[in-house]
């Protein structure tokens, strides 16, 4: 008796399971169906190659469209390093993101890495600098000619009115770290401030950060002193450049005109020292925006706008209304993007 209780609940067991394995879920009430395994989030790798406000102003909008989007976004520095570009590319393959999103340190350089990542099926979206041929499926630029000569038509004004039409100008700009960008934008402005006939240029080195505009702007200084206008092609020239104005005691004799916007820049813009006479900013969080919703886009298999080219913002301490309006702009995307 005792052997046929045991078969007889084996067998109930074996049924209750094989029911349980195989039925579905019950309808809802409603007529609905019933709820399936939850659809994958995107995963979208955003890499930035220096700390500086530009590239945090990017990250916010990055940040802010994947939010929106409901996408999952992994953020990386190659702090401008080729080797940490690469892995972290190959970390981003590892770990199967559906797109890559960053600001190539090389247009040749880069390639290689980007490629691999492209052969498993992982959309490539460059922003502010890009690669050579046909790699990614977006490209999101600032018109780099434009930011150099929107900054020259505010030093050309200013040298007709100011400087009776006659200025000795050193250019600072960034040709050792990203070539064909410095020079678009050095030739934007070149191509502005050229047509003055009283215009000569007696210097151009590199200086793209902050302590090296120091230096190499004082050394000019010192061995052109009759230097009257400094033109720095990104933040941290224009910086170094204002700061160089002050060490040399030069403020009153020497006009800084840059390019790019941060708070330290617009800060320079109010202050009455009247070194720094205006910048042309970008669109960064337009840049890091753009760039996340192309990519998912990509992703989706829609239609993705292959170059997307964004005109500067020129802010001169000529129109204090507008440098405070976008300083308040400035505040109100760093707030949404530190959330």
């Amino acid at each position: 008796m005792r052997n046929m209780f045991i078969t007889l609940a084996a067998t109930v067991l074996v049924a209750l399971l094989a029911v349980s394995g195989c039925s579905k879920p019950a309808a809802p009430a409603d007529g609905t169906p019933p709820p399936g395994p939850a659809a994958s989030v995107p995963k979208i790798a955003g890499m930035v190659f220096q700390e500086d406000q530009f590239f945090r102003l990017v990250l916010f909008g990055m940040r802010d469209a994947a939010k929106k989007a409901g996408v999952e976004l992994l953020e990386g520095n190659s702090a401008m390093k080729p080797e940490k570009e690469i892995q972290l590319v190959n970390t981003y393959v590892a770990r199967k993101v559906d797109a890559i999103i960053l600001s190539p340190i090389s247009a040749k350089g880069s390639v290689a890495a980007l490629k691999q990542a492209a052969d498993k099926g992982i959309k490539v979206v460059t922003y502010n600098t890009s690669v050579e041929g046909d790699l990614a499926v977006s490209a999101v630029a600032s018109i780099e000619e434009d930011l150099g000569a929107q900054t020259g038509k505010a030093a050309k004004k200013y040298i007709e009115e100011k400087l009776g039409g006659k200025a000795k100008i050193a250019v600072f700009c960034f040709k050792s770290q990203a070539p064909e960008q410095s020079e678009a934008r050095v030739g934007g402005f070149k191509k502005e401030v050229g047509t003055l006939p009283g215009v000569e240029f007696v210097a151009e080195q590199d200086a793209w950060l902050p302590e090296l505009g120091v230096k190499r702007v004082g050394d000019v200084l010192t061995a052109n002193p009759e230097v009257n206008i400094i033109w720095a092609a990104n933040e941290g020239g224009t910086v170094g450049a204002v700061m160089a104005v002050k060490n040399a005691d030069k403020v009153g004799q020497v006009a800084v005109f840059g390019t790019d916007a941060s708070e330290q820049l617009l800060g320079f813009l109010q202050s009455r020292d009247n070194i720094l006479q205006a910048i042309t900013s970008q669109r960064p969080t337009e840049l890091g925006r753009l760039a996340v919703e192309n990519a998912l886009k990509a992703i989706k298999g829609e239609a993705v706008e292959k170059k997307v080219s964004l005109p500067g913002v020129c802010l001169s301490r000529t129109d204090p209304a507008g440098v405070a309006a976008f300083a308040k702009q400035l505040q109100e995307w760093i707030g949404a993007g530190s959330k």
